[in-house]
């Protein structure tokens, strides 16, 4: 098994050589951990890598049995208010980004609507295909947040009080509610912990903080994107590869890069190269 500290000299010689814009880095392999940073460890948006820790939110309200993954938006939304077929859609289909709901938002963006949950909602859905979009996580969020209360809120001592992470920031719609598929901010060690409890299917320090059928789950069952390597293939808020690698992804090069026996996490400003960091993140810890 390749060492953390080994791990994080290549990954850094190659951030430097290639002029990647990474802010910092975190590399356990089995029990071992080794940080490298660029610049200081400040809270920054993760972009899509929100969506799972939104995702990793379901699986603990599963594990309460709050609600399950076939909870349709007919049983939370006033079906009046419902484009055609969409009353079935259900919460896997949302968080998996195959609603077929062609509604494209992301939270860089302003929200122009009163609702974007109204707004997403009341249009048709043909049928069930892959769409990439922050309003599909922002809608689940709506549907936990339906039977949980303030989704943020509610996280706190099941995740992020037990992680040591103080008093996180999400963004916020209008509304009031997480944006959820973007707008967490957190530094990069702090991530390293939430990148912990998927290396430990679920635990941490002991704990179990969700179960560890749920993190299988999550990266068990794909669907094709139509969309080139590394973004060929979505599961429950992750992206699949390279090789038997899995990662929560976020834009300008935000990872968790989950590779066999090792976790990877690193945030950073990239705009042209992001899949090269996450390829690299599975090169350095590939046996």
């Amino acid at each position: 098994m390749v060492a953390a500290e080994a791990a994080l000299a290549r990954f850094a010689a190659a951030v430097d050589a290639e002029r990647l814009g990474v802010h910092g880095v975190h590399v356990r392999v089995g029990d071992e951990a080794a940080t490298h940073r660029w610049r200081s460890d400040d809270r920054e948006n993760l972009y899509s890598v929100s969506k799972g820790v939104c995702a990793l939110a379901t699986g603990m309200a599963i594990d309460e049995r709050l609600l399950t993954l076939d909870l349709r938006v007919g049983d939370v939304f006033p079906a009046p208010a419902l484009g055609d077929g969409v009353a079935d859609v259900t919460l896997r289909h949302l968080l998996t980004m195959s609603s077929g709901i062609d509604f494209s938002w992301f939270g860089h963006e302003p929200i122009p609507w009163p609702d974007l949950a109204a707004e997403m909602l009341r249009r048709p859905t043909p049928g069930r295909r892959f769409q990439y979009s922050d309003a599909s996580t922002y809608v689940a969020m709506r549907m936990l947040g339906m039977v949980v209360g303030d989704v943020r809120d509610w996280l706190m001592p099941r995740l992020f009080d037990p992680l040591g992470i103080d008093n996180p920031q999400w963004h916020r719609c209008p509304l009031g509610h997480i944006i959820g598929g973007t707008g967490l901010e957190l530094r990069t060690e702090e991530l390293a912990r939430i990148g912990d409890v998927l290396l430990d299917r679920g635990r941490r320090q002991g704990r179990v903080l969700v179960s560890p059928e749920w993190v299988d789950a999550m990266h068990a069952d794909w669907i094709e994107t139509g969309r080139p390597a590394p973004m060929d293939r979505y599961g429950l808020a992750t992206w699949a590869g390279p090789g038997e690698s899995w990662r929560f992804e976020g834009r300008y090069g935000q990872f968790v890069v989950v590779n066999g026996h090792a976790v990877v996490t690193i945030t950073g400003h990239e705009e042209e190269l992001e899949d090269r960091i996450s390829a690299l993140a599975v090169e350095v810890t590939s046996d």
